[in-house]
C-alpha cells in the first residue's frame, strides 16, 4: 500500500558517492579519551542550545501579569508576546530543517545560537509591547534554526541507533530541563527584578553553546541540488497562518474573520505544498518520506503528546493563579511535579527504545497521557490539588516517554540524507500540537472538561500509532 509516486528519488537507499568529510565521531574508536572528550563537549553545545529553545516556551509565562503592569499590555495583545515565538517557530520548522540539509546544520546551528543571543537582548530592552512582540517573532525565527539542526547533527555524531537512542533521550533530558527551568525560573526572576531578567539569562548559555559545539565538522547532505522554493513558502505560509489562527481564535474568540481566514489560507497553503511536493525535483516534504508507517506514527504521537503537554500547562498556569490565587512563584513550585521528571525520564525514555524498539515506549507514553486526562475528571471546583498533582505526574510520564521516542525514532525511520527534514516534520507537527492545544484548552472552562479533550486526544494518538505501523509501504 504505497500512494509515493516514483520520481521523489531523494528517498531511495543512497548510492555509492563520494561521502563528506563527517563529524568526529568517536563511537568508531571508543579507547580514545581525546574524542570520548570532544564528542561529550559537542553533545553539550547541541543539547544547550535545545535547552534555550524549550526554556524560552515556557519562561515567560509566569511573567506575564509583570509584563501587563509594565508595558500595559491590552488583555488581547499579551498573549502574542509568548505566542509570536511559537507562530514563527512552527511556520519555518519544515523550511529550517530542509535548509539544514543542504546548506549544512552546523553552519544553520551556529547562525542561529548567535541570533538568539543578540535578540534576546532586544526582547530585554523592549520599550513596549510591540517591540517585545516583534522580539519574540525574531526569536522564534532562531529557535526553528536551532531544533532540526541539533538532530542532524546528533546524527551524524552518533552512527549506531542503540548508541544514537540513547544520545537523543540525554538531547532531551538535557533540553527538557529547559522546560522544567522556566516556571520556576521565571517567577524568581520576576520577583528579583521583574520579567526583563527572563530575558537576560539566553547570551550567556548561547555563548557557552557556541564554544562547546566549535569542534563539530559540516555536512551537506543534498549539496548542488535545487531547492524547493515554492514548497518552502507553501510550508511557511500554511504552517504559520495554521498556528496563528489556532491561538487568535482560542484567545480571543472564533466569532472574528480574522482566524477563520488564517485557518482558510493554511487548507490552501497546505492542499498546494502536496502537489508541489508531488513533482517536485527535491521535495521539501518528500511525499515518500510520509508513506512510511514509522515516520507518520512518530508525527502523530510527537504531535499529541505535544498538545496535551502544552495544553494543560497553559490551562494549569491560568487555573492555579486565577482560580486558587497563587502567585507566579507558587505556580512555579506547583508544577516541579511536572517538569523536573522531564530532566531525568527521557534518559530512561532513549536506553528502553534502544533495547526495545519505539513503538511499545510511544503507546505506553499515550496511555500515560489517556489516565492524566481521566485523573482530572477527579478534580472539584477550587478544590483539593492533589489530583491536579498526579495527572501532572502522569501526564510527565507520558510525555517524556512519547516524545524522545518518537525523535529517536523518525531519527532512525528517515533515510539519513533528510535527517534535518524529518525532524523539521516531527518538530512543526509539535508546534502544530502545541497552538491546537492551548488554542483548545485555554477556552475551556473547569478542569474536567480538559481532562476529556485530553484522555479523548490520547486514545485517538494510541490507536493511529497502532494502524500507523500496521502498514508498511516500500519506498522504492
Amino acid at each position: 500500500m504505497s500512494n509515493a509516486p516514483s520520481t521523489p528519488k531523494a528517498v531511495t537507499a543512497p548510492a555509492a558517492a563520494p561521502t563528506p568529510t563527517p563529524y568526529p565521531n568517536p563511537s568508531s574508536n571508543p579507547a580514545v579519551p581525546g574524542e570520548r572528550r570532544n564528542r561529550r563537549l559537542s553533545f553539550f553545545g547541541i543539547a544547550a542550545g535545545n535547552f534555550l529553545v524549550l526554556l524560552d516556551a515556557s519562561v515567560l509565562n509566569v511573567a506575564l501579569p509583570d509584563v501587563r503592569r509594565d508595558l500595559g499590555s491590552a488583555a488581547n495583545a499579551l498573549p502574542w508576546t509568548v505566542d509570536a515565538y511559537t507562530v514563527v517557530f512552527a511556520g519555518l520548522l519544515l523550511a529550517a530543517g530542509s535548509v539544514a540539509d543542504r546548506v549544512g546544520p552546523r553552519r544553520i546551528y551556529r547562525w542561529a545560537l548567535a541570533a538568539f543571543a543578540a535578540l534576546s537582548l532586544l526582547c530585554a530592552i523592549a520599550p513596549g509591547t510591540a517591540t517585545l512582540i516583534a522580539g519574540r517573532a525574531l526569536l522564534g525565527i532562531a529557535a526553528a534554526g536551532l531544533v532540526p539542526a541539533s538532530i542532524a547533527l546528533l546524527i551524524k555524531l552518533y552512527a549506531d541507533p542503540r548508541e544514537r537512542s540513547r544520545a537523543i533521550g540525554a538531547w532531551a533530558a538535557v533540553s527538557s530541563a529547559g522546560l522544567a527551568a522556566g516556571p520556576l525560573l521565571g517567577g524568581l526572576l520576576v520577583a528579583a527584578g521583574g520579567w526583563r531578567l527572563v530575558f537576560l539569562i539566553n547570551p550567556p548559555i548561547a555563548l557557552i553553546a557556541l564554544v562547546a559545539a566549535k569542534r563539530l565538522s559540516d555536512h551537506r547532505g543534498a549539496s548542488g541540488t535545487r531547492v524547493d522554493v515554492p514548497g518552502l513558502i507553501a510550508s511557511v505560509v500554511g504552517l504559520g497562518t495554521l498556528t496563528f489562527g489556532l491561538i487568535d481564535g482560542g484567545a480571543s474568540g472564533w466569532n472574528r474573520p480574522i482566524p477563520l481566514l488564517a485557518l482558510a489560507i493554511a487548507i490552501v497553503s497546505l492542499t498546494a505544498l502536496f502537489f508541489i511536493e508531488r513533482s517536485a525535483e527535491v521535495p521539501v516534504l518528500p511525499p515518500a518520506l510520509l508513506a512510511l508507517g514509522r515516520v507518520r506514527a512518530d508525527l502523530v504521537a510527537a504531535a499529541v503528546a505535544t498538545l496535551v503537554f502544552y495544553g494543560v500547562l497553559y490551562y494549569l498556569t491560568l487555573w492555579l493563579q486565577d482560580v486558587h490565587g497563587l502567585s507566579p512563584f507558587q505556580t512555579g513550585l506547583m508544577f516541579l511535579p511536572m517538569t523536573l521528571p522531564m530532566c531525568v525520564l527521557p534518559l530512561y525514555a532513549g536506553r528502553i527504545v534502544g533495547r526495545l524498539g519505539a513503538r511499545p515506549v510511544i503507546l505506553v507514553g499515550l496511555s500515560a497521557d489517556v489516565v492524566a486526562g481521566l485523573l482530572l475528571l477527579l478534580v472539584r471546583g477550587d478544590g483539593s490539588l492533589g489530583w491536579v498533582i498526579v495527572a501532572e505526574l502522569a501526564l510527565t510520564i507520558g510525555c517524556t516517554l512519547a516524545i524522545p521516542a518518537a525523535t529517536a525514532d523518525m531519527a532512525n525511520a528517515a533515510p539519513a540524507q533528510l535527517a534535518g527534514t524529518g525532524q523539521g516534520a516531527l518538530n512543526a507537527g509539535r508546534q502544530a500540537g502545541s497552538a491546537l492545544g492551548v488554542a483548545v484548552l485555554g477556552t475551556l472552562s473547569g478542569t474536567r472538561p480538559v481532562g476529556i479533550v485530553l484522555a479523548s486526544a490520547a486514545a485517538l494518538a494510541v490507536l493511529a500509532v497502532l494502524l500507523a505501523h500496521r502498514t508498511k509501504p516500500a519506498v522504492s
